[in-house]
């Protein structure tokens, strides 16, 4: 089953609450795309936004940290309800913390645990997080920006990744974030991909619900 997260960074600001209601009704995931301008070169939105979507949210909430110590913020965002909630595997490795860790702390707090995974970060490191993760982000694009161009060598990831899971056995999911759309969404499912993290191709085009609906069937 495809699970579609349009990802609010895309999303008309000025009318926050529509936009959420359409994802209430059509979505299966509302995707927060959280940065702070020095993991990656971006500012996107804080607790003030997230807070807000959390009380009107009906599906659940997928909180994609682009940011610098992001277990400074596991608790609060746990208190809000989040459901979801995923940290940049070089962030924390940069620190000097084991990803592993960070995994089984988020776990301990009763939410899904997600690493993420730049284009330019080794394939090989992710494999070893698919035992304990319960899904890996595959950017698609470099973490930071909407929009961009999807890198076509994720394929050839998402599919080292899925028979990582297939060998070992393990339920951990594969999401992609990053140039998803009608033209490509298919051939990532046969890849393996699960979740799938849709910004512009469906918000832009003013229509949420049939943008996503166009998503499923395509």
């Amino acid at each position: 089953m495809r699970l579609i997260a349009p990802s609010i960074l895309a999303a008309d600001f000025l009318n926050l609450g529509r936009e959420i209601a359409f994802l209430n009704e059509s979505a299966d995931i509302i995707h927060l795309d959280i940065m702070d301008g020095t993991q990656v070169p971006n500012i996107s939105f804080g607790f003030s936004v997230v807070e807000p979507v959390a009380k009107i949210a009906q599906i659940p909430m997928d909180a994609h940290l682009m940011i610098v110590h992001p277990e400074n913020y596991f608790e609060r965002l746990v208190k809000l309800g989040i459901q979801m909630i995923s940290f940049h595997a070089e962030a924390v490795e940069r620190e000097g913390e084991s990803v592993i860790e960070f995994i089984k702390n988020l776990k301990a707090m009763g939410v899904k645990a997600g690493v993420a995974i730049n284009p330019d970060y080794p394939i090989e490191k992710a494999l070893e997080f698919v035992s304990e993760a319960d899904y890996i982000v595959v950017m698609s694009v470099f973490a930071g920006f909407g929009g961009q161009k999807f890198i076509e060598a994720t394929y050839d990831r998402v599919k080292a990744l899925k028979s990582r899971i297939r060998e070992t056995g393990s339920e951990c999911l594969i999401q992609v974030d990053g140039g998803v759309g009608v033209g490509n969404i298919g051939t990532l499912e046969e890849a393996g991909v699960d979740m799938f993290v849709a910004g512009s191709s469906v918000f832009r085009g003013g229509n949420p619900p049939e943008a996503i609906k166009a998503l499923r069937e395509a």
